[in-house]
């Protein structure tokens, strides 16, 4: 029974283009390569369907091999194109959409030429410095403040390294739920503690508040705490300037979610850079976030975290008032 059963069936079963080939005829295709191709693909010529000479030349031979190219469908969309002989006359083919491959290569390529860059930068600093105190010539009454600048890149360098393995971390768990039952309330405390020294360097107030019986939120505690410990620090390192600045931290329930809000009162993101606020070493003023220490991971950390923990994360500003980052996240089960 299983022979009787008909062939196109099996082809609709993949998601991806696929057809047979008898010849030069197209006698059956799936739904995916009709989408693609056109409707009236099934009985035509393949040099009717497909118009790339690339995959021609490399269909019409009519071996089994694979073949990387870009241009069907789109111009610059990628394939793998697939072709493999099915007894004496009939030949399959497949089109394996590579546009995620593609993209994730992309990504692992650009974040390791910014990471690089982003500790080149420090270490040229570090190396300048070093080797003029080791050639003798400088002022003895600057050793110190040389000393100074080489230390001080070296933990710009340090944070850098530490945040790209909390990033690493993160992304080894973003499968694995996080199950424990966690007081928001006590990470906002320990996450305002953490960073009460840079507040009190700022003059800048931070202000609490968090709703009376909070539920417990499931989660992992130290990835909390470095989500909360994040917004606060970021918000003190760019919301805080000559004016007087405040910064509301709060969380509620809301609709089976704990929603938690930091908020600054400082001089705001323009509309174009929220989109892309979260990828790594983005930064909306470059000279501004090296200036005050920031590694451009920070919002990163926080994305990921929220996804691991099936939260929400929300970033809205306006230019001259300032930002508010809203995180939601799932109150535990009994």
């Amino acid at each position: 029974m299983a022979n009787d059963f008909p062939i196109a069936a099996f082809l609709d079963a993949l998601d991806e283009p696929a057809m047979l080939i008898e010849g030069t005829a197209v006698t059956s295709a799936n739904a995916s390569a009709r989408a693609l191709f056109g409707a009236g693909i099934e009985g035509n010529d393949i040099r009717l369907a497909i118009r790339h000479p690339r995959a021609l030349e490399f269909i019409l031979p009519g071996r089994d091999g694979d073949l990387e190219l870009t241009g069907i469908g789109s111009l610059e969309r990628p394939w793998q194109l697939r072709l493999r002989r099915v007894g004496k006359t009939l030949l399959f083919l497949q089109l394996i959409d590579r546009a995620a491959a593609h993209s994730a290569e992309k990504m692992r390529v650009d974040f390791v030429a910014n990471a690089s860059h982003e500790l080149r930068t420090p270490l040229s600093v570090i190396l300048g410095y070093a080797e003029s105190l080791e050639d003798g010539a400088v002022d003895p009454k600057d050793c110190g403040r040389f000393g100074g600048v080489i230390r001080g890149e070296a933990k710009r360098m340090l944070r850098i390294i530490e945040d790209l393995m909390s990033l690493s971390r993160i992304e080894a768990d973003r499968f694995v739920a996080a199950t424990d039952r966690v007081a928001v309330a006590h990470v906002i405390r320990s996450a305002v503690d953490n960073n009460s020294a840079m507040a009190a360097k700022c003059g800048c107030h931070i202000h609490v508040q968090v709703e009376d019986g909070l539920p417990p939120v499931a989660g992992d505690y130290p990835q909390l705490l470095q989500l909360v410990d994040n917004l606060i620090s970021n918000a003190l390192r760019y919301a805080c300037g000559d004016r007087d600045c405040t910064i509301e931290v709060s969380a509620a329930v809301e609709r089976q979610q704990v929603r938690i809000i930091v908020r600054d009162n400082g001089p705001g993101i323009a509309r174009e850079h929220l989109p892309r606020l979260t990828e790594r070493f983005y930064r909306a003023d470059p000279a501004r976030s090296r200036d005050s220490g920031g590694t451009g991971l920070g919002l990163a950390i926080v994305k990921h975290i929220v996804e691991r923990h099936r939260g929400l994360l929300a970033i809205d500003s306006i230019v001259g008032e300032g930002t508010t980052v809203t995180v939601r996240l799932p109150i535990a089960r009994l």
